[in-house]
């Protein structure tokens, strides 16, 4: 005797429930502890980057207006620097900068990652042959010693350069990884039906093969960001960036040329210094909830309560 389930349909006149957008990337992020604690602590540098009138009383930071080497306190909560300036108001500032390097230089090196990795995979040939060649000489260079040499001679001070700089040395390997997916995916049956339908070769790249990467795209966009924050606050750490400029990785710099570590301010390496390693463990951790929703193999399995 067999048993059949009946479907039940929804009643007549009520549309099926619609699932919201982004709905499963939250329940990818709140089921994961660390993704979680990533979001949360991105979101605090966010909210410091964006409005840090809410967090300091110092418009001019780097004004020396109080008494130098002066202790933690109510009034200065880290402390002053050697040259008299408020560490604490210094570190508020500094997030926008710091955020922003690594938002806008993570974001452009996936941009070109993606197009040069996904366009070598599907175009195949000699556009494939020539795009992985490029992609492969930048991957074996050492990143951080090229970094260092792009820039020195293309010119310090300006915060242009330091984009660039990062852009053109953090895509390769995104690229590599990006071309590895898009091989296994461009004899696929659906990208076949788009072909047969006489599609564009920009249009089945764009509306086909891309959402089907969204979580490896969005992976190497949060790994380009991490290059991005550590790459560029050692540059700056080494005095290649603007040293007038407001950054984690100037109040490095300054406390480095100060002793600060040999005259009793330590603080004012040890803040920027963790505030730095925070936000690089803030995109590796929220880096977990796009492994999770990418790989079904990966997300928590919930056990049922036996009655």
């Amino acid at each position: 005797m067999t048993t059949t389930t009946a479907v039940t349909a929804p009643p007549p006149g009520r549309a099926a429930p619609r699932v919201r957008a982004g709905a499963g990337l939250w329940r990818a992020i709140r089921g994961n502890r660390k993704a979680l604690t990533g979001t949360a602590i991105l979101f605090v540098f966010t909210v410091v980057a964006a409005f840090p009138g809410l967090f300091t009383t110092v418009d001019h930071p780097d004004e020396a207006a109080f008494t130098p080497r002066l202790d933690p306190s109510t009034a200065h909560l880290l402390g002053t620097t050697a040259l008299g300036q408020d560490i604490y108001s210094q570190l508020v500032h500094g997030t926008r900068e710091s955020l922003v390097i690594a938002v806008v230089a993570g974001a452009l090196a996936t941009v070109l990652s993606v197009i040069i990795g996904v366009s070598a995979a599907y175009l195949g040939g000699i556009a494939d042959d020539l795009l992985s060649l490029l992609t492969n000489v930048v991957l074996v260079i050492p990143a951080f010693p090229l970094v260092i040499i792009l820039a020195k001679y293309s010119g310090k001070g300006s915060l242009t350069v330091i984009l660039t700089v990062l852009v053109l040395t953090g895509w390769s390997y995104g690229a590599n990884q990006l071309r590895a997916q898009a091989l296994s995916l461009r004899n696929r049956d659906f990208l076949e039906s788009a072909r047969v339908r006489g599609e564009r070769r920009s249009y089945i790249i764009v509306r086909e093969v891309l959402p089907t990467m969204t979580s490896l795209i969005v992976a190497n966009f949060l790994g380009a960001a991490l290059y991005a924050v550590l790459s560029a606050a050692g540059l700056q750490f080494l005095g290649l960036g603007d040293p007038n400029s407001q950054s984690w990785g100037t109040m490095l710099y300054w406390a480095q040329n100060q002793q600060a570590l040999q005259t009793g301010t330590a603080l004012w390496s040890i803040a920027p210094g963790l505030c730095v390693a925070l936000l690089g463990v803030a995109f590796a951790l929220v880096n977990y909830a796009f492994d999770e929703i990418g790989n079904p193999a990966l997300r928590p399995v919930k056990r049922r309560r036996r009655d």
